[in-house]
């Protein structure tokens, strides 16, 4: 169901992530991933993602100035409209710098804390994910319902990992423990995008330790609204100690073998 406000901060997300997006793919040099290991290349790619961020907020802050912002690349403020937008401009950025296409725009509007909007934008894979609370979740204009949940031993299930040295090596002996009890583990590189992959039913869960809020608002709205289950440690929600994202029926052993083998902390 959509109300007049929702579906105007729906077109807006649409639109300035549609923008960035753009900004994105078009501005993104073609030999940027040859010097891949020196440090200019980074110094693009945080110029991009700065750029593409502050187009967001630019474009959200003219057509509803009071509104807040919360961005990873430092858009924050308060509002006074009761309304704020969690903004991840580029998640995926490895993945940009290395011209591989699993990167995303993030966009996602709240009121009172509670997810109302969730729009990714993947401008490599020709895909807009969107929900609205309580209106489902699409992919362009198709439904997305995330997949009948096989056993355990069945499930593909993706994951992250921090860049961290000594945060990696214990996120890699989780999933050392892990790999046994699934199908197969995937490493997308776009928590964004293994959210929205839960959803279209391409993947049969994800987990991932150290996320933050612009990270996972839009995609787990997205995730929720096609059926999945969302969560972080048994009880709590999404958040930094854990993210946890699956059909309903592989959602609890997962979480619990994640709660388990201390996924939770490094």
């Amino acid at each position: 169901m959509t109300d007049a406000l929702t579906g105007e901060l729906l077109a807006l997300a649409l639109e300035a992530a549609r923008r960035a997006g753009a900004l994105l793919r078009d501005g993104r040099p073609d030999d940027l991933a040859v010097a891949a290991t020196k440090s200019s290349p980074i110094d693009v790619v945080t110029e991009m993602d700065i750029a593409a961020e502050k187009l967001i907020t630019g474009y959200l802050a003219e057509h509803r100035p009071d509104d807040g912002f919360l961005g990873e690349e430092g858009a924050s403020t308060a509002g006074s409209s009761g309304v704020r937008w969690v903004i991840d401009p580029l998640d995926g950025t490895v993945n940009y710098l290395y011209g591989l296409p699993t990167w995303a725009v993030s966009i996602a509007a709240e009121r009172d804390g509670e997810t109302l909007v969730g729009v990714v934008e993947a401008p490599m894979r020709r895909e807009t994910f969107r929900a609205v609370l309580g209106g489902g979740a699409f992919l362009g204009d198709r439904p997305l319902r995330c997949r009948p949940a096989p056993p355990l031993e069945q499930a593909l299930v993706s994951t992250g990992f921090n860049y961290v040295t000594t945060v990696r090596a214990h996120q890699a002996e989780v999933a050392q423990r892990l790999i046994p009890q699934l199908r197969d583990i995937r490493r997308g590189g776009s928590a964004a995008i293994d959210l929205c992959d839960v959803a279209a039913g391409r993947l049969d869960g994800y987990y991932e330790r150290g996320l933050h809020p612009w990270d996972l608002a839009a995609g787990d709205l997205i995730a929720r609204e096609a059926g999945a289950r969302t969560g972080g440690r048994p009880g709590t929600g999404p958040g930094f100690d854990l993210t946890v994202a699956a059909s309903p029926g592989v959602f609890e052993p997962l979480q619990e073998l994640l709660e388990g083998y201390g996924a939770w902390h490094d």
